[in-house]
């Protein structure tokens, strides 16, 4: 059976819609913390900074301590950082607040274990099977208290400029960040000025409504404009979470999650750092496994979705993998994808090489992509549609071993993913849009 509830990063939604609303998260919680911690235990609660997360702040810390279980209110924070800070605490169960790069009226929930990885599918399922039930209270003397931590931020601000190479700084580097008005505005340009960078802000100033909202790593028009204005070597954009990065070189010009994995996976090997394969997704530039072919790096895709990178990692004994959002992961400085950390380690290459971003990430020319988003209103079985893979089909064989086609439904919201990528552009913004058409049809 198929989870209910939980998509590739947690359950997330519209908030006052089944299932974001205070009353499923209570009963999240309580299945939750009977799955993951029925015998007592320490759950941490961080979120983003999404006016909703001030009540299902208030409806998680109710169902885990109604469980048994001892909570730890860390206010917003990085998702990376609840998972960091749950090995510091030696906590049972980490629990994020967040929509990621959503809109404002979005909110999710995801979970950490207690060694700062996110759940199985397995885990999920058995959760669910829980939500079933009703929420359960246990006895005064058994149920569990709730506290505020007010060293959280500073805690997971020293463990990123921790993964800086020790004895070198940014001293001279000026750097414009964008917090996307989300969870990092805080400790990102903290953890900047710590190792000496010059840092002006963008999207550091939430007010419960803003996040991502032109800003951040999915509208980074206005960073693109700011660091070359200001004269700045580079530009850093979080999303609302702080989990995801992409960077802006010195012209103005977007580096994404496939151009930052290529700086990394180069400059890791050339230092004989680099372990294992890079692993990406499907959705990976073609750019990107060609470049990493001539330096002789072995390359493997994932599905999409940062849980498929780190199983994929593990499976093939690797350390660097990543999303084209920016969602990397860098399994000899962290358990999880971290956008700032990420930031740090390009940075530190930058630093060490004397060489500007655009000129890093020139080794790795982009094939042109088109990516184009089909709503729809019901699940589409895409295997199943006779309509849809004879377009795919015609696709591919028009595009020979120039280039890919891949359709997916998203985890996260109600759209199948068109994607096209080739040497010929013309071609495969035609063929993108052809098949934008007939899955929009078979949606119908």
């Amino acid at each position: 059976m198929g989870k209910q509830y939980f998509g590739t990063d947690g359950v997330r939604g519209e908030v006052g819609t089944d299932p974001m609303t205070a009353d499923f998260a209570l009963r999240l919680a309580s299945a939750a913390a009977q799955v993951l911690v029925p015998e007592g235990g320490t759950v941490l609660i961080g979120k983003d900074t999404r006016l909703s997360g001030y009540m299902f702040e208030a409806a998680l810390e109710a169902g885990f301590v109604a469980a048994g279980a001892d909570v730890l209110m860390l206010g917003p924070l990085p998702t990376p950082g609840i998972a960091y800070l749950n090995q510091v605490f030696r906590a049972d169960l980490g629990v994020v607040i967040s929509a990621s790069h959503n809109p404002y009226h979005d909110n999710g929930i995801k979970f950490f274990d207690g060694a700062g990885a996110k759940l199985t599918d397995e885990v999920e399922l058995e959760i669910e099977r829980y939500l079933e039930q009703p929420a359960i209270t246990r006895e005064s003397g058994k149920l569990g208290k709730a506290k505020r931590i007010d060293s959280a931020r500073d805690r997971y601000q020293e463990f990123c400029t921790s993964t800086f190479p020790k004895g070198r700084n940014l001293d001279g580097i000026k750097i414009v960040f964008d917090g996307a008005n989300g969870a990092a505005y805080k400790v990102g340009p903290r953890a900047l000025n710590a190792l000496g960078a010059e840092v002006i802000t963008i999207g550091c100033s939430p007010n419960g409504r803003n996040i991502n909202a032109g800003c951040g790593s999915t509208e980074p028009g206005l960073l693109q404009q700011t660091v070359p204005a200001v004269q700045a070597q580079a530009g850093i954009a979080l999303d609302g979470d702080g989990d995801r990065v992409v960077m802006v070189d010195e012209r103005g010009g977007i580096i994404d999650g496939d151009q930052l994995l290529y700086i990394l996976a180069t400059a890791r090997k050339a230092a004989g750092s680099l372990e294992g394969p890079v692993v990406g997704t499907v959705m990976s530039n073609l750019g990107l496994e060609h470049a990493l072919t001539r330096q002789e790096i072995r390359f493997l895709r994932a599905a999409v979705g940062d849980r498929y990178v780190l199983e994929a990692l593990r499976e093939h004994g690797g350390v660097l993998g990543g999303e084209t959002s920016g969602h990397m992961i860098l399994l000899d400085q962290t358990t999880t994808g971290d956008g700032l950390i990420s930031a740090l380690q390009v940075l530190a290459v930058m630093e060490s090489t004397g060489r500007p971003l655009s000129e890093l990430a020139a080794g790795m020319p982009k094939y042109p992509q088109r990516l184009v988003n089909v709503r729809t209103r019901a699940r589409i079985d895409l295997a199943g549609s006779s309509a849809i893979q004879a377009a795919v089909r015609e696709a591919e064989h028009r595009l020979a071993k120039s280039g890919r086609v891949v359709l997916r439904a998203s985890g996260t919201e109600p759209v199948i993913r068109v994607m096209v990528e080739g040497e010929d552009e013309h071609l495969v913004l035609h063929l993108a849009e052809q098949l934008a058409a007939v899955v929009a049809e078979a949606a119908t």
